[in-house]
């Protein structure tokens, strides 16, 4: 598997035990489609240091992450300037994790990640369903004349999956040429997180799910630093009941991505993305699990 970083560098938390192991974190700091601003590849990194901040224990589920079989490996090893190579790499180590049995839990990088992680997960799960938190659709079919990038994500993950397998929430940003292959490939709930979430709970309960978080779903306000900032969207608050609203699917792998800390001098979303990790690790570890 992958080499150790620092040990004052693991995650908050995590065991250092990969065999015993249930669910594992590992950083893809990929940072190579990013249109606006660069600075994802430090993304992992940041959200490592600002999870120091945050108490072990977690009041809202009374576990305590010291206390669940958690590792953290590190960083994927990503070759530079070789889009298709550092997505392969991605993909490699998210088989490796999931033929062990465990889920993977991925920290970004921009968000062109998720396909990665994903197609190691299809290749398992066959039937997964995916739950995308975005302020951007990201369904354009190419951007800027290339089809792999963070804006075209979600288009490639539908064509890998087929229709009707993606749920998109909180979107606010796309071209008319997004809603319309929208309306026929994906669910896409506009604006909100909570609520739509709690409506389409009954058709993926008992389903192999997979939930993909792109932090500038939130407000800028409470989460600067992230790739493609876009005014008007959620709080903190929605978003930890979107959360807390996951427990009881069967969540096969999770990431969170988008985080710029070089955009953010008071570490607000990777402080956030930590928070949202902790809580999830948790849910991921718990009963049933």
């Amino acid at each position: 598997m992958l080499p150790e970083i620092g040990r004052d560098s693991f995650f908050l938390g995590a065991g250092a035990d990969y065999a015993g192991a249930r669910v594992v974190l590992v950083g893809a700091g990929l940072d190579a489609t990013v249109c606006f601003r660069p600075g994802t590849r430090e993304g992992p990194r940041a959200v490592r240091q600002f999870s120091q901040c945050l108490e072990e224990y977690s009041l809202y589920l009374d576990r305590d992450i010291r206390e669940v079989p958690f590792c953290d490996l590190g960083d994927v090893n990503l070759p530079l300037g070789d889009v298709g190579e550092a997505l392969r790499e991605i993909e490699r180590v998210a088989t490796g994790i999931l033929s062990d049995g465990k889920i993977p839990v991925l920290v970004g990088g921009e968000h062109l990640v998720t396909f990665a992680v994903l197609r190691a997960v299809f290749q398992r799960y066959p039937d997964v369903v995916v739950l995308h938190f975005d302020a951007h659709a990201d369904l354009r079919d190419e951007y800027l004349g290339v089809k792999l990038s963070h804006a075209t994500v979600m288009r490639r993950v539908v064509e890998l999956l087929g229709p009707g397998r993606v749920f998109q929430f909180g979107v606010r940003s796309a071209d008319r040429a997004e809603i319309a292959f929208a309306r026929d490939h994906t669910r896409l709930f506009l604006y909100e997180v909570h609520r739509p979430l709690a409506a389409v709970y009954p058709e993926i309960t008992g389903k192999k799910v997979y939930i993909t978080l792109d932090v500038d779903v939130v407000e800028p306000a409470y989460a600067p630093g992230v790739g493609t900032p876009e005014p008007g969207g959620i709080d903190p608050d929605e978003l930890l009941k979107a959360v807390y609203a996951l427990r009881g699917l069967d969540v096969v792998g999770f990431d969170v991505v988008e985080i710029n800390p070089l955009c953010d001098p008071g570490g607000l979303a990777p402080l956030l993305a930590a928070k949202v990790l902790r809580e999830m690790v948790l849910i991921l570890t718990g009963e049933g699990y």
